[in-house]
């Protein structure tokens, strides 16, 4: 499982990128375009609030984890989270949990 997650983070930090790039390519780095481009209509704001809210439940499973047991430190997946995404944090987290 370990090669898989390891795999997957990669892939989660690829995949989007590609997006942010053609985005960043078009708008250039407007913070306020993005987050409007995020709630543009009803599909991506629905999108949007559920990344979101499964970033912050990511967050409270983490904390929770490193106080009931020696689980990797949670700062370091909240970084990448927030400068990556969900889709490169879980694996990388889960990488990390499977290695200690």
């Amino acid at each position: 499982m370990k090669k898989l997650y390891l795999f997957l983070a990669i892939l989660g930090a690829i995949v989007p990128y590609f997006f942010f790039f053609g985005f960043i390519q078009a708008e250039g780095l407007n913070v306020s375009a993005f987050i409007s481009a995020l709630f543009v209509n009803g599909a991506a704001a629905g999108f949007s609030a559920d990344l979101l809210l499964a970033s912050f439940f990511f967050w409270l499973f983490m904390f929770r984890e490193v106080n009931e047991s020696d689980g990797p430190k949670p700062y370091v997946f909240i970084v990448l989270n927030l400068t990556i995404g969900l889709c490169c944090a879980f694996p990388a987290y889960l990488y990390s949990r499977e290695k200690s």
